[in-house]
């Protein structure tokens, strides 16, 4: 694969003017020196023309088609920032006309439609990425780390957790279930389960079993953080929950709500316990194990500085450095952070755990 000149810029298209793209990716990818911004597509075109105003070169195009912006040969790399239905097929397309591709997560609609992409990705040998950014917090990079210099020794249970009590996000098309796919599972539980399936390295799931459930979205009022919403709106689940078992025996308990009567309410986290110790990420992060027959429990200060994981990244924000990381594999032809393999795995397993719950029987994956 051919390289991008380190002195040329990287000209990356944008699908999709939303809330991901100006909360995340816009301002993310305007912080590195060898980006410009050349071509914004929405469905409603004022997006796009505020988007190219804010982050674009003077010179960037607008479109509300996305296949013309595709069209543009001069175009090194697409962000899909869309909902979720259409993150498959125009990251084919722009597999398919020359482009490396990040996409939002989750990867896809669900793991026919992500495989799909991957496909894609080998056949057209451009690179391809999924915005899974939580692995690129201090607390993740660290887990990673101890995982690595083997403090926990055989990981056999870990817990993917994205509980939130009463946010329910009431704004685009979270609550549609054609457009979206599902709610707080394939939303903020993607995020949970791609932390504790990369932490862990472990990518061979062998069957889960799965539940969803809709009870406190038919109840207003709702209490929920973001207003009320619309009770004939709210179509898909409200909380989901997974048991996976890998290959090797592991098993990983998936828990992810938008709305749930719990205090202990956390986001994108994950706990791992092995045979010779147990890390969680409970008020930054706790390593457990046994010192000489005695329990002990360790609390690095990760507000310290430490080890750096990759030169020049400092105390960079999570999206910032997954920007980054991003632009350096695709112009010094590196390997993706997020690999399509890796988010098609955290896919797939969401999709499992959907039709467990539709069928009430569990699903196997070979």
């Amino acid at each position: 694969m051919s390289k991008i000149a380190a002195s040329d810029k990287v000209r990356i298209g944008i699908i999709g003017c939303g809330g991901i793209a100006n909360g995340k990716h816009l301002p993310a990818l305007k912080t590195l020196p060898n980006v410009n911004m050349v071509a914004f597509c929405d469905l409603i075109i004022e997006k796009a023309e505020k988007a190219k105003v804010e982050y674009g070169t003077a010179d960037a195009k607008v479109y509300t088609d996305y296949k013309k912006l595709l069209e543009d040969k001069t175009i090194d790399v697409i962000h899909v920032l869309t909902p979720n239905r259409s993150h498959s097929f125009i990251s084919v397309d722009a597999l398919e006309a020359g482009k490396h591709v990040c996409c939002e997560k989750p990867m896809a609609i669900n793991a026919e439609e992500a495989k799909k992409m991957v496909e894609a990705a080998k056949r057209t040998g451009k690179k391809l990425t999924i915005g899974y950014q939580n692995r690129q917090r201090p607390d993740s990079l660290f887990v990673k780390g101890e995982v690595e210099n083997g403090t926990l020794g055989d990981i056999y249970y870990a817990k993917a957790t994205a509980l939130r009590r009463r946010e329910v996000p009431t704004w685009g098309v979270f609550l549609n279930e054609y457009e979206q796919g599902g709610g707080p599972l394939i939303d903020i539980g993607t995020h949970a389960l791609d932390l504790t399936l990369w932490t862990m390295n472990n990518y061979k799931p062998k069957y889960c079993v799965g539940t969803t459930y809709k009870k406190l979205g038919n109840i207003v009022p709702s209490g929920n953080a973001w207003g009320e919403w619309d009770k004939e709106q709210f179509t898909v689940e409200d909380a989901a929950f997974g048991f996976i078992v890998m290959e090797n025996g592991a098993t990983i308990l998936l828990e992810s709500s938008w709305a749930l009567n719990i205090l202990d309410a956390r986001e994108a986290v994950t706990t791992l316990c092995g045979t010779l110790g147990g890390i969680d990420m409970n008020d930054g992060v706790r390593i457990n194990g046994i010192r000489q027959g005695r329990r002990y429990v360790l609390k690095p200060d990760l507000a310290s500085g430490g080890a750096a994981f990759y030169e020049g990244v400092g105390n960079m924000k999570p999206e910032d450095r997954e920007a980054m990381l991003w632009i350096d594999a695709v112009v010094n032809d590196k390997t993706p952070f997020v690999t399509p393999e890796q988010a098609y795995t955290v896919s797939l397993i969401l999709d499992g755990i959907y039709k467990s719950a539709k069928t009430g029987q569990p699903v196997y994956f070979n």
